[in-house]
């Protein structure tokens, strides 16, 4: 690639800068009004409907980031695709951001591209559309041909840096410290991640956006992985007509993967495409470990195949925008572009997501905790007997629900739920691990997407054959961990005489002592001792306060000053035993 030096580093628009910490402030204090001080027993009725609260909300954030344009776009991206988690009537209102970024001038683009090349366009492109092929919120894409010794050259679509970017993005990730230092006031949310970690790792990827040649690379590397997978297209990469800010690949624009009724009159099998697009992100995180970690709806396409018959007159293929003819039933290919954001997942996390994975298909509770351990996402004390417990139940309760349901039924069950495990709910035993954070987000994307594509989508029996081709493999290679572990059965049965005496001495010196864990009942009986007990120490109290200002007088200023005590006092003893309630 031709590298031009490094821009200056980017200044900070405060102008924007104030107006991004104004939106983060009010979002803070919106979910502290209305969904914690309002959400309390005797005050809920002052709260208004919350999906049309939260509607309104998207639809001012939608209006501001498209006004605003840079990391507002891309969370309200993220937003609008989790389909399974949040109300449709703010997804609704997302959505448009997928199309209305506005498009940077042809002549700012045109210089751009000079800048960087350090020489006219035309010596680079034979052609290039003035019309955006789309829009994001870091770039645009135009289609072009390559200019190859003034002759004609390959059909490419060329992705560049929107002028002025790095201060957009330096703004933002500047008011994103700030907002995520404001969290880290929350002692439940600072003992959980590590905010300044979660900081660094979000600039590090956003930055890392606006490198297009790092983006060539993860094309390079995701192409590789994929070479032996004939139902997945990654795009070349022209290196000679790529810079730091200007990225040229093959046209693999073909039908949206989101565009429903052109699959379905390609006869492209949209449950198909889902399975395919899942299976895919399996691989990717259990195989690869490195994940496309951003496939919003832009930046993935479903290229449809020739069949049989089309073959058989010479069709060969169809190009990008090409609209093949209705067939009854057609292959496909799944092709993803845009590889900026990417997630790599360290050699230490691999073993516990496999373990994770194995656990799902076989709906092993037990074991989907200790891959919690081995992952390191548990807080040191947690209850992993209730842990288990809860996994227990909530695979009996959702196993095989399809994903178009699936919200629908939590919300059935989750009153239920949060009764039986309020105690979990309320300790909140699980910390963020930063490296997981991206994969996570691709995998919120990919759920919304499967069920946009087959509301029938049903990831249980979709993991299945993964799970179990993971478990074979850990058969084979788990022999010599079977040798091993006969070996240290071996030893453990020799040293069980000492073991057994020391057990013995210890009782009769009275020193022995057996640990023990609370039944879900008995834990219920103490905490409403532990309640009564609260409500007994503030009734003591207020009654004290009663009687000392009866005896004072109530005429003297003592005894009003008493009284007054004893009802804050019987007030308080009130509102905290029912907080502590509810919180429990």
């Amino acid at each position: 690639m031709n590298s031009p030096p490094a821009p200056p580093e980017p200044r900070i628009d405060l102008r924007r800068y104030r107006k991004v910490r104004w939106l983060a402030i009010r979002i803070l204090l919106h979910a502290f009004f209305w969904d914690l001080l309002l959400n309390r027993r005797g005050l809920a009725w002052l709260r208004p409907d919350p999906v049309m609260r939260y509607r309104r909300f998207a639809r001012r954030y939608r209006a501001l980031a498209v006004e605003m344009g840079g990391v507002l776009i891309k969370l309200g991206q993220f937003l609008s695709i989790r389909v399974d988690v949040l109300p449709p009537e703010v997804t609704r209102e997302l959505a448009g951001l997928q199309d209305e970024v506005p498009p940077e001038p042809f002549e700012a683009v045109l210089a751009c591209i000079e800048r960087d090349f350090e020489r006219p366009v035309d010596e680079v492109f034979a052609e290039l559309d003035p019309e955006p092929l789309g829009a994001a919120s870091l770039a645009q894409v135009h289609r072009a041909r390559l200019a190859v010794d003034g002759g004609e050259g390959s059909q490419v679509v060329v992705k560049v840096l929107r002028p002025g970017i790095e201060v957009l993005v330096e703004t933002d990730l500047a008011a994103l410290d700030l907002a995520l230092r404001w969290l880290g006031w929350i002692k439940r949310i600072r003992e959980r991640a590590d905010l300044d970690r979660l900081a660094a790792e979000f600039r590090r990827t956003t930055e890392l956006e606006l490198d297009m040649e790092a983006e060539a690379g993860h094309a390079e590397r995701f192409a590789e992985m994929f070479a032996d997978d004939p139902g997945v297209r990654i795009p070349a990469v022209f290196r000679d007509a790529s810079t730091r800010r200007v990225l040229t690949l093959e046209n693999v624009g073909f039908l949206k993967i989101t565009d429903t009724r052109a699959l379905e009159r390609a006869g492209i099998d949209r449950a198909a495409v889902a399975r395919k697009l899942y299976s895919v992100y399996m691989r990717q995180v259990f195989e690869g470990s490195f994940v496309h970690a951003d496939p919003h709806p832009g930046n993935l396409f479903v290229e449809p195949l020739p069949t049989p018959e089309e073959e058989a007159r010479g069709v060969a293929a169809f190009a990008p925008g090409e609209t093949p003819p209705p067939a009854p039933s057609r292959a496909f290919r799944l092709a993803f572009v845009d590889f900026g954001m990417v997630a790599t997942i360290p050699q230490r996390l691999k073993g516990a997501l496999r373990e994770y994975l194995i656990a799902l298909g076989t709906q092993d509770a037990a074991r989907m905790v200790r891959s919690y351990q081995s992952a390191g996402v548990l807080l040191p004390g947690a209850n992993l007997q209730r842990l288990e417990e809860a996994h227990r139940e909530m695979l009996e309760r959702f196993w095989g629900v399809p994903m178009g349901r699936l919200r629908e039924v939590a919300l059935a069950e989750m009153q239920s739920m949060m009764r039986r495990y309020r105690d979990l709910l309320y300790e909140m035993p699980f910390q963020v691990q930063v490296d997981l954070l991206f994969t996570a987000r691709a995998v919120g994307i990919l759920s919304g997407l499967s069920t946009s594509l087959d509301p029938g989508f049903n990831p249980w029996t979709e993991t299945l054959p993964h799970a179990r081709r993971l478990a074979a493999e850990e058969m084979r290679i788990g022999f010599q961990d079977l040798l091993d572990e006969i070996a240290r059965q071996a030893r453990a049965l020799l040293t069980l005489p000492s073991r057994l005496e020391t057990v013995l001495t210890q009782a009769r010196e009275g020193r022995l002592t057996v640990p023990m864990e609370l039944t879900p009942e008995s834990r219920q009986v103490l905490e409403r001792m532990e309640r009564g007990g609260r409500r007994l120490a503030w009734m003591v109290a207020a009654s004290g306060c009663l009687i000392a200002g009866v005896l004072a007088g109530p005429e003297s200023w003592t005894g009003r000053i008493l009284l007054g005590a004893a009802l804050l006092a019987y007030l308080g003893g009130w509102l905290r035993t029912r907080s502590g309630a509810r919180s429990r």
